[in-house]
């Protein structure tokens, strides 16, 4: 099955930045050691559009920035149907697995670690997520994003299959 990755153009969007992780990354030479810094961000404009982005740098600011401009050029559309996912989705990125669920409205976002920042900067409101295996903040937002990018609602499938909304739920 072939899922077709939406695209989104940054123009005219108000996206909010969040910090998933930062890293301090020492390197040794002749000289002595060398730090640096790599930052991965997450943006969004909490209504369904979300990127993330790693950056590299020897300052703090200079990596969240780079982070801030990759993850730009990485935006995806998710589908969110009354605040939540419209079905149960499960992802894998390496050694991390992640689990997400939709929950009934007043639940929260019950995720943990990089998952959380992802889902609620793309604009979940409630959901049941858990993530297995590795917790390595990299292989988390990548496994998160490609839970999100395997979404369909209801119209899409509709579209896809060439059949009408009510056949869908109807059969």
């Amino acid at each position: 099955m072939s899922t077709s990755i939406r695209k989104v153009k940054t123009a005219d969007l108000e996206l909010k930045d969040r910090l998933v992780s930062i890293q301090r990354v020492t390197k040794v030479t002749k000289g002595g050691r060398t730090f640096s810094f790599s930052a991965i961000v997450v943006v969004g404009n909490e209504n369904g559009i979300v990127g993330y982005g790693l950056g590299k740098s020897n300052e703090v600011t200079s990596a969240i920035a780079k982070g801030i401009e990759d993850a730009k050029k990485n935006l995806i559309k998710v589908p969110i149907l009354n605040k939540t996912l419209p079905h149960e989705q499960v992802a894998r990125y390496g050694g991390a697995t992640v689990y997400m669920r939709p929950a009934s409205p007043g639940t929260g976002v019950k995720a943990g670690g990089a998952m959380r920042a992802v889902l609620e900067t793309v604009g979940v409101h409630d959901v049941l997520a858990k993530s297995k295996g590795s917790s390595n903040p990299h292989n988390l937002v990548k496994a998160t994003f490609e839970a999100l990018t395997q979404l369909r609602d209801a119209r899409t499938i509709a579209q896809q299959r060439g059949i009408s909304l009510d056949k869908v739920f109807n059969g």
